[in-house]
């Protein structure tokens, strides 16, 4: 009987386990960024990109096309909420063209665990004609 207890504790433990490292996935429609009419010459494109969160390890990845300049540099941001701009957290990799991919491997720290879940993350990729942001999307389960 002890044994049979032992067993199922420990199956209970392992599908526990198993659970806690489950992956979490989170997707964002890449856009253009706000603007207004003196900015419509500039911005234009669109895209998708998902994010894979393995325990603290975040790998993005994602793809974008019809901007009317070349990418330049592509960032997570963090926003004091959803749908709030916030400073750049961390840097990813961009194809420096007009369609391309983004993509990056980080280990995060847990407050960089938290903001991510509560939905304070975004991409955001800069291009030639816009520097201070072409297309952006918020990181979202």
């Amino acid at each position: 009987m002890i044994c049979m207890c032992k067993a199922f504790v420990a199956m209970v433990l392992l599908a526990f386990c198993a659970a806690a490292q489950a992956p979490e996935m989170f997707k964002t429609r890449l856009a253009p960024v706000a603007v207004d009419l003196a900015m419509l010459a500039t911005i234009a494109g669109e895209g998708s990109a998902s994010a894979t969160l393995a325990g603290n390890k975040l790998s993005v990845k994602g793809t974008f096309g019809g901007l009317k300049s070349a990418a330049t540099v592509a960032h997570i941001h963090q926003g004091t909420a959803t749908g709030v701009r916030g400073a750049r957290v961390l840097d990813l990799t961009v194809t420096k063209d007009v369609k391309g991919e983004v993509s990056g491997a980080f280990d995060l720290q847990p407050e960089q665990l938290e903001a991510l879940r509560k939905g304070r993350w975004y991409i955001q990729i800069h291009s030639e004609k816009a520097p201070d942001g072409n297309l952006w999307g918020w990181l979202l389960k």
